[in-house]
């Protein structure tokens, strides 16, 4: 009797496991009951299609290069273009003439010709990508013509570089990756943080085993946009925030934590539960600009994901551009041996010895063995991991500047691996992972912060490449030096 009893209930539980609707913006529909999470669509992947890892394309002696969107980032970009030998920038492109004519301007100010310009219509930048003479369309525009200009760039024969977030949607991130894998251009997300030099030195360490087994990292984007807010043009910003829940603008902090984690290079994500709290700001700013206070504001003010990947590791990412909280991307990496923290203030911490040499317990009353090293073992540490690549470029990076030089080593990595014919930094699934937080974390908070699984992008590859590592050219045929 108990049995059929037990058997009814289950039965019963799975009648009532309701079929959810995914985030807007993406056709996966996705299930869940109570035993399992919530699950989107993975796609087949075309026949004769294969993966991008480790991809290299054929050298490229000068690189050619359009850059569409010159906006508040598009200018900047173009800047430190003049600044990377083996460029060519060929084409400028935006819907306002002027930001064109200005970008003209920094051309003519480094000695150097003008570029096409394209501008005025809506479907300008189209031109741009048809062209014969580019290899690299860098995309610097609003969030949601991100993946359609990428798309539309690889299937015209070059390779792109898209601003963070390089996709909005599942359907964005599967169209990526496929139109990347059919025709064989890379599509890399330009996220700069992971080359922030905090980040990259401490990267060097952990790939050197000082912090032992990195068991759990963490990262956000917290940062108060609120003088920031009226220079996106049209408002696409807040407009964003207005309609959609989660964490729209992950990236930031979950690269530097991927990249500690190896993800897809053994290791992924597999599981994650977003919650926020309630629209209290964002509401009260549209009210405070307009006099009219908004019928509906989705997006909560601060947002927590909380990420588990196959190896048992976690990773804790907040979202909070609202409130008057102090900049930080967090950035903390807690290992078995060693620990990292980079905001609010940078430190290192090591095991201590647990037993005295005489044998006798720790003094559980001394807390100076909890501490960060001092200031001294911390700089000696940084000279002995300094990264190569910031040994390479890291002091030219910081007279270019972007962003304390983190912008301009991005740049000139991606035309490294470019001219040398080697992978690039990020590839095309580190793009998908990374952006996959924003409708992964609207799913789960639109249905109670339930679990939701996170698609193994690579499709079945991820545990090919043994750790993340920068490739790099043999010294005597590096085209760079």
């Amino acid at each position: 009797m108990m049995k059929k009893v037990i058997a009814l209930l289950a039965a019963t539980l799975f009648a009532l496991s309701p079929e959810i609707s995914a985030a807007d913006g993406t056709s996966a529909s996705v299930k869940c009951n109570a035993y399992n999470p919530i699950r989107t669509e993975v796609p087949q992947r075309a026949k004769g299609q294969t993966d991008m890892l480790e991809f290299a394309a054929a050298p490229i002696d000068t690189v050619r290069i359009g850059f569409i969107g010159l906006g508040m980032r598009g200018p900047s970009a173009v800047e430190r273009f003049t600044h990377i030998p083996g460029t060519r920038i060929v084409a400028l492109c935006d819907l306002e003439p002027a930001r064109v004519d200005s970008a003209q301007m920094i051309l003519r100010r480094a000695g150097l010709p003008d570029a096409a310009g394209y501008s005025g219509s809506e479907d300008a930048w189209k031109k741009l990508c048809e062209r014969k003479d580019i290899d690299l369309v860098y995309i610097v525009t609003d969030w949601k013509t991100h993946a359609p200009m990428g798309v539309y760039a690889m299937e015209h024969g070059k390779h792109v570089a898209i601003e963070v977030p390089a996709a909005m949607n599942l359907d964005e991130i599967w169209q990526l990756i496929n139109t990347s894998e059919r025709t064989r251009r890379h599509c890399m997300q330009l996220e700069n943080c992971i080359y922030d030099f905090f980040e990259m030195n401490t990267l060097n360490m952990a790939q050197q085993g000082l912090f032992g087994e990195v068991l759990h990292v963490e990262g956000s984007y917290i940062h108060d946009l609120k003088e920031f807010w009226p220079y996106y043009h049209n408002d696409w910003r807040m407009k964003y925030n207005i309609d959609h829940r989660g964490d729209v603008y992950p990236t930031h902090g979950v690269g530097p934590a991927c990249q500690l984690l190896d993800i897809h290079r053994g290791d992924r994500m597999t599981t994650l539960v977003s919650m926020d709290t309630k629209a209290v700001n964002g509401p009260a700013y549209i009210e405070e600009t307009t006099g009219k206070r908004p019928e509906t504001f989705l997006n909560g003010d601060h947002t927590m994901t909380m990420i588990r990947t196959a190896n048992g590791k976690t990773i804790h990412i907040q979202h909070d551009v609202l409130t008057p909280r102090p900049y930080s991307r967090m950035y903390q990496l807690t290992g078995t041996k060693g620990f990292a923290n980079k905001y609010p203030s940078q430190g290192y911490a090591f095991e201590p010895e647990q037993i005295a040499d005489n044998g006798t317990m720790p003094d559980h009353e001394n807390l100076s063995a909890h501490s960060f090293i001092s200031s001294a073992q911390k700089k000696a540490l940084e000279e002995k991991y300094t990264h190569p690549i910031i040994r390479e470029v890291g002091e030219q990076a910081k007279k270019v500047g972007g962003h304390g030089g983190m912008d301009y080593i991005m740049d000139y990595r991606l035309i490294y691996c470019l001219r040398n014919g080697l992978p690039l930094d990020m590839d095309v699934y580190d793009l998908a992972e990374w952006c996959s937080l924003i409708p992964l974390s609207e799913i789960s908070i639109n249905n109670g912060s339930a679990p939701v699984e996170v698609p193994d992008f690579t499709r079945g590859a991820w545990n090919r490449v043994k750790g993340y590592r920068h490739a790099m050219a043999d010294p005597a045929k590096d085209v760079m030096k």
